[in-house]
């Protein structure tokens, strides 16, 4: 699935929603361009300075050691909960830096479910208003889901919970999942919807023209780019194995179904709505394309 190809697709959160659900509640001029740099410079920044603290940690391990750092530890799980926190054990004043690496670590994980619960949460009333924005219904949702993913986490936990955590990682939206959302994002934008009807819309909600490079991006480089990755993942796909443990047919099955499950919701809701709008091709595909 070419996961580790794809971390930024992931890092970014870009296809699963969850910034379309926070821009949301903007006011309507709010400078949402100024904030996806400031977004994309901060996520991009924090990364390459990670980058430094990880390597010079793995750095320290290996000269311990007397090994290369390829032979230190492998990425995953591993390094942050394995290989990490040994090394921050043999350094001056490791309870300290132990304390200060679990509670980043905690907050990465605090603030990464806030956002995804809210980006689900928010579709989800959107979608059934009706139903959903009644007295503490909306609370009483949020609550339901956080309990089912509760229980869903607790096999995580178990004996074996590493391997369902590694199947869930690999295939539930991430991955080619997210490049395929993605490549759908794009078409959207740049040819159904519009690239210029797009750029249009920007200007009237910020006050002035964004740099017109992104509108060939929306229509061009991002659907190619996503495309491209999707087929070479795909091209080079090999079995899921976790720790010279190779998944059985069952277990790789479980995974492409996860996979799928977010793949071909796109196609088969347009194959659906085509098939379901009254007239000719051409005149249900001009209702459907049309925004409202």
């Amino acid at each position: 699935m070419a996961r580790r190809r794809n971390t930024s697709v992931f890092s970014y959160s870009i296809g699963l929603g969850t910034l379309i659900a926070l821009g949301s509640y903007n006011r309507f001029h709010h400078n949402c361009y100024r904030d996806s740099i400031i977004f994309a410079c901060v996520n991009s920044g924090t990364s390459f300075y990670g980058g430094f603290v990880i390597f010079s940690v793995l750095g320290f391990m290996a000269q311990k050691q007397g090994v290369e750092v390829k032979d230190v530890a492998k990425g995953g799980p591993g390094l942050a909960f394995v290989a990490y926190p040994e090394a921050v054990a043999q350094m001056p004043l490791a309870p300290l830096w132990s304390v200060l690496f679990f509670f980043m670590v905690f907050l990465l994980g605090l603030d990464s479910e806030f956002v995804g619960i809210e980006g689900f949460v928010t579709a989800i009333v959107d979608q059934f208003p009706k139903h959903l924005r009644r007295g503490y219904r909306k609370e009483m949702f949020i609550g339901f889901m956080c309990v089912v993913w509760f229980l869903v986490g607790l096999s995580m936990v178990t004996k074996g919970g590493m391997f369902v955590f590694q199947l869930f990682d690999t295939y539930s939206a991430s991955g080619s999942a997210l490049l395929w959302v993605s490549l759908f994002q794009s078409i959207a934008i740049g040819w159904i919807y519009g690239g210029p009807r797009f750029y249009d819309d920007m200007e009237n909600m910020l006050g002035f023209r964004i740099n017109p490079w992104i509108r060939w991006c929306w229509a061009f480089l991002t659907p190619v780019f996503c495309l491209g990755v999707f087929i070479f993942s795909l091209v080079t796909y090999t079995p899921l194995k976790y720790d010279g443990y190779e998944y059985p047919v069952w277990g790789q099955a479980i995974g492409w179904i996860m996979a799928l499950s977010s793949i071909m919701c796109i196609p088969v809701v347009m194959i659906y709505k085509i098939a379901t709008t009254p007239g000719s091709f051409e005149q249900r595909w001009t209702v459907l394309t049309t925004p409202v």
